[in-house]
Order: structure tokens, then C-alpha cells, then sequence
């Protein structure tokens, strides 16, 4: 058994990189894994504000969300993000919570197989390829990890347009396989 977390960017619940995070949970605790799903939604998260003083307090000096959220993703097997795209990249708040793990580098991480999950609006199959880039940049500075798999819908526009997508059970069978 693994333990998963599962990050859903989106800050609208139900949106449809919400429901791909949702299937790839329930493919995961199908499979007899332990599974957090961790939405962004309502949450705090402020910018780095680039002192690196989480280098040598193992946190961020920031009191809001992001310290609770990191001690879940440093315990982790399995770390799944979902975004929304937009502007050919991955959500804002999606970096920014990158940006805000900066504590992690210097620690002792668990994680080890990293997961991408993206919708868009936009079809073309390299519509996620600059979310991948921005997230495998992140992934290099944990050497122990790496893309363990990635799965994009898109011409999905509108709130659950998602809804009786084939790439739904894509998602819940990626995250039965992990």
C-alpha cells in the first residue's frame, strides 16, 4: 500500500481538472492505496518571498496553508497534480505552491513517482507540453523521483465539460495502476 496525495489547482471546485483528480483518487484507493485529496480551493497560499530562510527552518516563515500541505507531500509515495491550463502552462496557483515548497529541497522526501493531470480548453496535443516542462523542473531538484505518468483532456472549456469524457476512466485507471 502507498500513500498518494492528490493536488487539485483548480480554485473551482467540480472543474474538470477536479473531476480528473477525483477519478485518479478513486482509481488509487481502488487499488488498496491510502489517498489524501488535497484541494487549493479556499486555501491560503501566499508567494515566496525569496529569503531562504526555510533552508535553515525546514518551513516556510509564511503562516498559511503551504507548511501543512508540504509535511503531507514530504510523507507521500505518490504525488499527483491536476491543473487546469492556461496560457499553454499550468495554473498560477499551481506555481506559486511549487515556488512555497522551496522548504522541502534540504529534507528527507519519501515521494517518489509524480503524476500530471491536465484539462484545457485547447486540443492540440502539445497544449500541456509546457506544464510538463514546469513540473519536471521541480521534479529535478528531487532526484529520487521522477514523471511516473502524465494524461491531458482537452476541449474542455466550461465547468464540467469533462462529464462522460473517456478520459475520466483513463484517469481513474492510471491512478489504479500506481
Amino acid at each position: 500500500m502507498k500513500k498518494v496525495i492528490v493536488i487539485s489547482t483548480s480554485l473551482r471546485q467540480g472543474s474538470n481538472s477536479d473531476m480528473l483528480a477525483d477519478k485518479f483518487a478513486e482509481g488509487a484507493k481502488a487499488a488498496g492505496h491510502e489517498v489524501e485529496k488535497i484541494s487549493l480551493a479556499g486555501k491560503n497560499i501566499q508567494f515566496c518571498k525569496g529569503c531562504l530562510a526555510c533552508q535553515k527552518l525546514d518551513r516556510c516563515v509564511i503562516d498559511d496553508d503551504v507548511n501543512d500541505m508540504m509535511a503531507k507531500v514530504l510523507k507521500a509515495d505518490v504525488v499527483a497534480w491536476a491543473t487546469p491550463i492556461y496560457y499553454y502552462e499550468m495554473s498560477g496557483q499551481m506555481k506559486t505552491l511549487i515556488d512555497r515548497m522551496n522548504a522541502m529541497y534540504p529534507l528527507d522526501y519519501q515521494f517518489r513517482d509524480i503524476y500530471l493531470l491536465t484539462t484545457a480548453a485547447e486540443d492540440e496535443e502539445s497544449t500541456p507540453k509546457r506544464a510538463e516542462s514546469g513540473l519536471t523542473g521541480w521534479i529535478d531538484c528531487y532526484p529520487k523521483s521522477r514523471l511516473a505518468g502524465t494524461l491531458f483532456c482537452g476541449g474542455v472549456n466550461g465547468s464540467r465539460d469533462i462529464d462522460g469524457n473517456p478520459k475520466l476512466q483513463e484517469a481513474f485507471e492510471l491512478g489504479s495502476k500506481i
